[in-house]
């Protein structure tokens, strides 16, 4: 019997280290590239039709996002529904909590950033960027502060959809890299902790 444990949970690991690490070169540069041309593309249109210092179009959350969507594209948190409905939620999450509450950035800050993530949970869109995309509503420049809900389309649905396109051109093009990602995450939940079928 202990050898049965032993062989699972060496199974289970083997599993886990061998899936979630990345050795394959080719691997790495279609994520390199994937990265560089959704970063890039975002950068290039912000550089071409937005003042530098307010960098309205370029947003932090992004560069998160981008490692899920480029480097763990078959991470549940990278798939689509959770890329663009994540950082819709909490775009929509952040600015109505900076309305309600304008001068505090501590506390709108705090509830931006809690209530966007309990909203992804709920919306089943939960995406970790999101909620620097609700924490940016509240602690971004004056002029982002001052598009109020214009926010959630520009520069976050726009930029989402920017950075969707290119995972799906750059994903797709080995076969070894497939996205969005059609399996059944549970069989796989339940394989690592060891749960019965």
């Amino acid at each position: 019997m202990p050898t049965k444990k032993i062989k699972r949970s060496y199974r289970k690991v083997k599993y886990v280290f061998y899936k979630e690490t990345l050795i394959d070169k080719k691997e790495h540069f279609f994520t390199f590239l994937g990265a560089f041309f959704g970063i890039g593309i975002i950068g290039f249109i912000n550089s071409k039709y937005f003042v530098f210092n307010d960098n309205l179009f370029l947003i932090g959350s992004f560069g998160a996002s981008s490692v899920l969507i480029y480097g763990a594209i078959n991470s549940p948190l990278a798939q689509p529904r959770n890329l663009i409905g994540g950082h819709i939620v909490s775009a929509i999450i952040g600015v109505t909590v900076h309305k309600l509450i304008p001068n505090e950035i501590w506390l709108s800050s705090a509830l931006a950033v809690a209530l966007s993530i309990v909203f992804m949970q709920i919306t089943k869109t939960l995406h970790p960027p999101g909620g620097a995309t609700a924490l940016i509503a509240n602690i971004g420049s004056e002029k982002i502060k001052a598009l109020g809900y214009i926010y959630v389309l520009s520069p976050v649905l726009t930029g989402v959809l920017i950075l969707f396109l290119v995972a799906l051109i750059f994903n797709n093009i080995t076969p070894n890299r497939r996205y969005p990602v059609k399996k059944d995450y549970r069989k796989r939940i339940r394989f690592i902790l060891g749960l019965k079928k």
